[in-house]
């Protein structure tokens, strides 16, 4: 039986199975509050053509950015808001979403959502941007 060792990036290693060791949720770069995140197969930086899986929490906060790329959200505890292009939904346990490429895209929780994110590729890796946050 042969082992598999972790990964930091997308990139697939040939194997049978690519495997990434889970990390802690941590605050972003910046000051960011009360949001957390953690990023499991990739950080979204450069160029990629495959998913990146992500899990995020926010406590009376709200996010919002432009990507490039779709951003699928599947909530997993609390209540999240999401709002892109002037249309908003409400998403409780078990509810997903999706915001597609080309706009901007705000997540809010008045008082505290826990979800899983799948970012979609971004083959000529542009960036997202105009990001803010906000305590609620």
């Amino acid at each position: 039986m042969s082992t598999t060792t972790h990964q930091t990036s997308t990139a697939t290693t040939g194997e049978a199975i690519d495997f990434w060791q889970g990390k802690p949720m941590a605050a972003l770069e910046g000051d960011w509050g009360r949001l957390r995140c953690r990023f499991i197969n990739s950080h979204p930086t450069g160029a990629w053509d495959d998913f990146i899986l992500s899990e995020w929490e926010l406590e009376a906060c709200a996010w919002e950015d432009f990507h490039p790329h779709s951003e699928t959200a599947f909530v997993l505890e609390g209540e999240l808001h999401i709002e892109s292009q002037g249309q908003t939904v409400v998403l409780k346990p078990g509810d997903s979403a999706r915001v597609n490429p080309g706009g901007v895209g705000r997540y809010w929780a008045p008082v505290y959502a826990r979800m899983v994110t799948v970012y979609g590729p971004n083959p000529q890796g542009l960036e997202s941007h105009s990001f803010r946050y906000s305590e609620l």
